[in-house]
């Protein structure tokens, strides 16, 4: 049974896309700047997106820690094209802790920044084998201590392979979408992180990422939201959109 500070997420299923019309862009006048309603907005997500999930692929701990190492920088697509033969050839932190630098290089080089990240890669396996006896830690602080891991990375292992909530993950569709919401003013991902922690509920604090990324992606994009077609129009102060 797990813990009551634990989230256990559905089994991830295909996305039910919200029916919308991409031609349909036109925008009214704004009523309210007021912030948009949290709860409204979390049903609202609820419904349109029920079985939002995280969009790397991975079977265990330790392909979600590397996989998510890799996203830096780079798309999910991307990363998933990439992951499957970096597995197959270095299936355990033990095998990556020995893996040779140019042959981690070589798998991941269509990523952006890819020697850094093999480096760390390669870094983080040998940790993962000295300090937690080839396992995943289950703790923010111990994440953070490995090589090519930050806050970010290390909320999205804990919540999305241990159903752990540690955090919010703010991404750049996250911290795009709290702007426009009227839920920061901030750009800084610390900040944004604590203050959609005083407006969301605990538990919610996994889920609330993936919402707003696939919201992100499907509608309120960085350069043409589709703000017309959006079912959070009319409680959405739209901050920032021309």
């Amino acid at each position: 049974m797990p813990k009551a500070n634990k989230l256990t997420e559905p089994k991830a299923n295909k996305l039910t896309e919200p029916k919308i019309s991409k031609t349909s862009t036109k925008v009214a006048p704004r009523k309210s700047i007021s912030p948009a309603d949290p709860d409204a907005t979390i049903a609202s997500f609820q419904e349109h997106y029920p079985d939002a999930h995280c969009a790397l692929n991975f079977e265990n701990p330790f392909q979600l820690l590397v996989a998510t190492i890799l996203s830096a920088q780079c798309t999910d697509v991307r990363v998933n094209k990439v992951t499957p033969e970096l597995f197959r050839q270095f299936p355990t932190p033990e095998a990556l802790s020995k893996a040779p630098l140019e042959i981690v290089e070589d798998l991941i080089k269509s990523t952006n920044f890819f020697r850094n990240k093999a480096k760390n890669l390669i870094s983080c396996a040998v940790s993962l084998v000295e300090r937690h006896g080839g396992q995943v830690p289950k703790e923010l602080d111990s994440l953070v201590n490995l090589a090519g891991v930050g806050r970010k990375t290390g909320n999205v292992v804990l919540g999305n392979a241990y159903g752990i909530i540690s955090g919010i993950v703010v991404d750049t569709h996250v911290a795009r979408l709290s702007y426009r919401l009227g839920w920061t003013k901030s750009d800084n991902p610390i900040v944004i992180e604590k203050e959609l922690a005083k407006l969301i509920p605990h538990e919610h604090w996994i889920v609330i990422s993936h919402w707003l990324i696939e919201h992100g992606r499907q509608i309120c994009s960085a350069r043409k939201p589709l703000c017309g077609a959006c079912f959070l129009f009319d409680r959405c102060p739209r901050v920032g959109v021309q």
